[in-house]
């Protein structure tokens, strides 16, 4: 995590957030493996981990960990499938993303 991430987390007061980080990378991606976003409960975000179609479907991932009350989830998001040809995404890569609950 970057500085600027760090210092963003410790001055929150939020009683519970997301942290969303890239893992693993294959293929052509956004971002790479360590990049994090902060997601929170209400769905806003702090950061960015590659925008589109792909960030949306961890933030939403990430809202149903925190709604579930879960510790972690580990997803996989696609950027080659049918979907994201039709809506002009062309990176055509996979990241595996973990997500992690923070009681801070």
């Amino acid at each position: 995590m970057n500085r600027e991430f760090v210092e963003y987390l410790s001055q929150r007061t939020d009683k519970i957030l997301a942290v969303a980080t890239i893992l693993y990378t294959k293929g052509s991606t956004p971002r790479k493996a360590g990049t994090s976003m902060v997601v929170y409960p209400d769905g806003g975000i702090f950061g960015t981990i590659g925008g589109g179609r792909a960030e949306n479907e961890i933030r939403l991932s990430a809202v149903e960990s925190l709604e579930k009350k879960e510790s972690h989830r580990r997803i996989q998001v696609l950027l080659d499938d049918d979907v994201a040809v039709k809506e002009g995404m062309v990176c055509g890569g996979q990241m595996d993303v973990w997500i992690e609950i923070q009681n801070v």
